[in-house]
């Protein structure tokens, strides 16, 4: 009810223009945002965050970019098939051919964390799906050891070593977290089968890998008049892509906010606030995609479009369903054939909550990029969750990474890319964590529909920005698509040249060895497992490592020289043919054609 009056509130202050000559409205300026919340947190100082998506805009126009790496559906950054950008390999799901029309900029899945959005003409933002982000990506905090929530599950046994290093198990006496006070490094076995290493490093820069080869490095803070923000590199299947994310500071948590390295036209987040003035069908690429038969139970495309928002809804989800299901092939799960009997569907209505939250996510983006535009810094607490916890709105949120979490039981279970939740009501003043209520699961080990889960502030805000990460890919594919496959033209009025927001150019540059330092700290991890479990067990001989023995070196088509050699080493031979080059090892050659793997035999 609350959202039905604050929809209506700001369809109060939309203005419309005059009919233009394709029957379409002309889209207002942009959707009003809704007022400041009092209890908003104080004006943060400012942290990093996964954009460098470069949302077209008009100056002081707002975006949502999105995060943005591979994706399928509709995600930017690589080749795609149904009419999405070309721009980089992905694959269904988090890295690699989009299915769905990715947009340009990097490679994409239909889902992917991050599937970057990008309109012709600019710059886009690599989308995770993303996850990266979700996964972001996934891991909004130094450690990705750490349990959302900040409890630990019914069941779990610590073991401690003297110099504070530390193991978690599960009451099945599978490990679930490993702390490494030596490394400043934490992992964490989550219970769909994935591990995720997380460290900080001195100078505050921050290294997150997950088995797979995806992960993000690094995350290096800098300031930009008077706010602290950072750059984070992420990389997923040999592309590298920059997000960035504006720090706050909230129940006395420091939070990472997304912010947009660029903006679209007000009038285009006008156009894609307000209605259609016809519904329209449109088919998506992905329907041939593994990911769709798998999760086709899970999750049904609308037949036809009313507007943008409902569009975008269809974009969001499938992005992360198809980098879901990419992490759990990349993770070797055991996937089923089948979803489990105890999934609860994406349902129109479960949609229809998440189109509005989409609407609410294009009217503070158009906020943000009001203030912008008039050369002032936007105040991240009023973007980011801190509104949200404050505006007595139950948001919907939809979960862009894997996590492991809480019941009201005290039993541990999971949410994945694409699972939905609603907030119950605002933390205590001193809560670290919300109360949501899951109301879409793929069943198994997930969490049950109707349970209510404790989820950490710097968790939420990842999820938010997942979604408005992804919207800005959407953003950017409806700009390159409209007025083909079904979709309304976009009025000339709302195709203005993007505006790149000024913190952007002061950035520090990326770091080149991306790739070879995921895979160092992957196998950094193994070595840790090792030492801690033998120190907090007393064990260091083949039992101990029998425990925590590595997992099989992973070698996959579109890899890149350094990240195969990161992995095997270097090879006996070489084979140089000029753009093949084949790497000879004692058990197997590595095919390279341009600089990628394309064969392995």
């Amino acid at each position: 009810m609350n959202a039905h009056r604050y929809l209506t509130g700001m369809m109060a202050v939309l203005l419309f223009g005059s009919v233009i000559a394709n029957g379409q409205k002309k889209p207002a300026a942009a959707p009003a945002a809704p007022a400041k919340p009092a209890a908003a947190a104080a004006k943060p100082a400012a942290g990093p965050a996964k954009s460098g998506a470069p949302s077209a805009s008009h100056a002081g126009s707002p975006s949502t970019a999105g995060k943005s790496g591979p994706t399928t559906a509709g995600g930017a950054r690589g080749p795609t098939t149904a009419g999405g950008a070309k721009s980089g390999p992905t694959t269904t799901g988090k890295a690699g051919p989009s299915t769905a029309g990715g947009a340009k900029g990097g490679p994409s899945t239909a889902g992917g964390r991050t599937g970057a959005a990008s309109t012709a003409g600019h710059p886009a933002a690599a989308s995770t799906g993303g996850r990266p982000g979700a996964a972001g990506g996934k891991a909004g905090s130094p450690s990705a050891a750490n349990h959302s929530g900040g409890k630990v599950p019914n069941g779990s046994h610590m073991a401690h070593a003297a110099n504070g290093s530390s193991v978690r198990t599960r009451a099945n006496g599978s490990r679930a977290d490993v702390h490494d006070s030596k490394r400043g490094m934490d992992i964490h076995h989550g219970l769909n089968g994935n591990r995720r290493v997380g460290s900080e490093r001195a100078d505050h820069s921050r290294v997150v890998s997950e088995r797979g080869g995806r992960g993000y490095y690094q995350q290096r803070p800098y300031g930009y008049r008077g706010h602290e923000y950072a750059r984070r590199t992420y990389y997923d299947h040999g592309r590298a892509y920059d997000r960035y994310y504006n720090r706050y500071s909230y129940h006395g948590v420091f939070i990472n906010g997304y912010a947009p390295a660029f903006y679209y036209a007000p009038a285009f987040y006008g156009w894609a606030y307000n209605p259609w003035v016809t519904p329209v069908p449109y088919a998506w690429g992905f329907v041939a995609a593994p990911w769709y038969g798998y999760y086709g139970a899970y999750f049904t495309p609308y037949p036809v479009y009313p507007s943008a928002s409902l569009w975008l809804t269809d974009y969001i989800i499938s992005q992360s369903l198809a980098a879901n299901y990419a992490a759990q092939q990349a993770a070797a799960s055991q996937q089923q054939q089948a979803m489990a009997p105890d999934a609860a569907p994406m349902t129109p209505d479960i949609k229809a909550l998440v189109a509005e939250e989409v609407k609410r996510q294009l009217a503070l983006t158009n906020q943000e990029a009001q203030t912008t535009a008039a050369n002032n810094v936007p105040d991240p607490a009023s973007s980011g969750i801190a509104r949200m916890m404050s505006d007595n709105i139950q948001h919907v949120f939809v979960a862009g990474a894997d996590l492991d979490l809480i019941d009201a039981t005290g039993t541990e279970c999971a949410v994945s890319e694409g699972d939905a939740l609603q907030l119950s009501g605002p933390p205590a003043a001193d809560a670290t964590a919300a109360n949501l209520v899951v109301l879409s699961s793929k069943g198994g080990v997930e969490c049950h529909k109707g349970a209510t889960v404790s989820v950490a502030l710097t968790d939420l805000q990842d999820m938010q920005n997942h979604m408005r990460e992804t919207i800005d890919a959407g953003m950017g594919d409806l700009q390159q698509k409209g007025g083909t496959g079904g979709l309304p033209a976009v009025p000339a009025s709302a195709k203005a040249a993007p505006a790149k927001a000024a913190f952007v150019d002061i950035a520090p540059p990326p770091d080149p060895n991306a790739a070879a330092e995921v895979a160092k700290q992957s196998a950094e991890a193994d070595k840790a497992e090792l030492e801690v479990t033998g120190a907090v067990t007393g064990d260091s001989g083949p039992s101990a490592a029998a425990a925590t023995a590595a997992p099989p070196a992973e070698i996959s088509l579109g890899q890149t020289i350094d990240q195969v050699t990161a992995i095997l080493g270097q090879p006996k031979t070489v084979v140089d043919l000029g753009a093949k080059k084949t790497y000879v090892y004692k058990d197997m050659k590595v095919v390279f054609t341009g600089g990628k793997v394309t064969d392995v035999q």
